[in-house]
């Protein structure tokens, strides 16, 4: 796999380059004192003429000024992967990491992206949208109704399990819409997936893209929510932990979901397979993923051969911007 990358890659020709972290999103904490300081080591350490920037506290305009050549994204959330920060590094004229401006709009947006991987024939978990204006208890009680029961309720533009909900009856229906409410105008309602949780990280773009080691999730009490994914070492994540040919089926979901929205750079799909099958599918698209001690690209990384800093220092090198190669 580590053959696919080509890691012959000149520290000094990357130029000077500031590590986005931190920002203003409902995930700043994780991006400000795991992601973002540990892709900073991992530069510095490679190498890199890297400096620390949270876009919270500094005007981009800086990053002109002080003469930045190229940023690694390393914020989560609103303001950080939904193609906001994306387009301004557009304008700028800096190459960034990851996907870009469309693909980053798309991805965030949990709903826009479920109808763009139908559309492709992709199998994702049927869904009923709801509006904050649309929240009462006679319409919330019907969603089991056409659903079924348990229901995943979340904001569909947050990550990390933000205001999300698994709701096992009736009565707890209102309650998860008002909470999913406090973080989006928006409320996705998603048919629960029964089965394993995985997920599939991808790196490159177009025909070059390729899926990394599949990673099966194993948290405390099956909840693996805010506390468990950043807090806690008692969440296991186990590679090799499918058959071969569930493994390559899982891959080609997540490769064709990251083509599907245009992706480049590097992703991570998360995906549900259905215990009563084996059915693998799509919940979303993470464009901007962690990269702290817990998270799940650096694990399938390094099951295929690829360091910490190695993967830090490609993705660097993939920096660019929307119609540039």
């Amino acid at each position: 796999m580590i053959s696919k990358l080509d890691l012959n890659i000149d520290p000094k020709a990357l130029g000077k380059v500031a590590v986005l972290m931190g920002g203003d999103s409902a995930e700043r904490e994780v991006s400000l004192t795991m992601s973002g300081p540990g892709v900073l080591a991992a530069l510095l350490h490679g190498g890199v003429d890297a400096h620390p920037f949270n876009p919270a506290e500094r005007g981009l305009h800086e990053l002109k000024a002080e003469g930045f050549e190229r940023c690694f994204i390393a914020l989560h959330g609103r303001h950080g992967e939904d193609g906001t920060v994306q387009g301004a590094l557009e304008l700028l004229g800096i190459p960034y990491t990851g996907s870009g401006v469309l693909a980053s709009a798309i991805a965030i947006d949990k709903i826009m992206t479920k109808r763009l991987w139908l559309a492709d024939g992709l199998a994702t978990p049927r869904y009923v949208k709801l509006k904050k204006s649309d929240i009462g208890r006679e319409r919330c009680m019907a969603i089991p109704d056409e659903l079924g029961l348990p229901i995943i309720v979340k904001p569909p533009h947050e990550g990390s399990s933000m205001g999300m909900s698994k709701v096992m009856g009736y009565s707890e229906m209102l309650d998860a819409v008002q909470l999913a409410a406090q973080f989006d105008d928006e409320i996705l309602c998603e048919e629960f997936i029964a089965g394993p949780e995985l997920t599939c990280s991808v790196l490159g773009e177009g025909d070059s893209a390729f899926a990394l080691p599949v990673v099966r999730i194993e948290a405390e009490g099956g909840n693996y929510d805010y506390q468990n994914k950043y807090f806690t070492d008692t969440t296991r994540y186990l590679t090799g932990a499918l058959s071969d040919e569930q493994e390559a089926q899982v891959q080609a979901l997540a490769l064709a979901a990251y083509k599907s929205l245009g992706c480049r750079g590097w992703g991570r799909a998360d995906v549900m397979l259905r215990k009563s099958d084996n059915k693998p599918f799509l919940l979303e698209m993470n464009t901007s993923p962690g990269m702290t001690s817990h998270s799940l690209v650096p694990i399938s990384a390094k099951a295929a051969g690829i360091s910490y800093e190695q993967l830090c220092l490609w993705l660097l090198s993939q920096a660019r911007l929307d119609g540039k190669a």
